[in-house]
């Protein structure tokens, strides 16, 4: 029993110092430079405003570079091609479908749209997978 109580101490006393240690070396060092203060001065007195489609609607058909002239939830979206807000806001298409025209099709199916938007297959051409006329 009293082994027992020594080989209790002996490693709660181990588990003491190495916490110890490693709060230690868990601490990174701030070295504080002098121009750290002079950094948050000008931040303060230059604030980049924010330019969000909800605040402003028409950037998104201003803006160069814009994915679409839609707005939804803070973004320029295209709701004829997003998948995500396809023909509105939110409207997401299903698993294996996208956004062709603001319309969720299944391009492995569906013939107007076989692999991709607006791939047509010929008449009397089947959409299999994909490819037109698949064997």
């Amino acid at each position: 029993m009293k082994s027992l109580t020594i080989l209790f101490a002996i490693s709660a006393a181990m588990a003491i110092f190495v916490a110890t240690i490693q709060a230690d070396f868990d601490e990174e060092p701030h070295v504080q430079t002098d121009q750290d203060p002079l950094r948050q001065f000008v931040a303060w007195q230059n604030p980049k405003p924010s330019m969000t489609c909800d605040r402003f609607p028409r950037i998104c058909r201003q803006k160069k570079g814009s994915p679409g002239q839609d707005c939804c939830k803070k973004k320029c979206v295209n709701v004829k091609k997003d998948r995500f807000n396809c023909g509105k806001c939110g409207y997401k298409c299903k698993y294996g479908e996208i956004c062709c025209r603001g319309q969720c099709v299944n391009a492995s199916f569906d013939k107007r749209n076989c692999g991709g938007c607006n791939n047509r297959c010929k008449r009397g051409e089947f959409c299999v997978y994909g490819m037109c006329n698949y064997a």
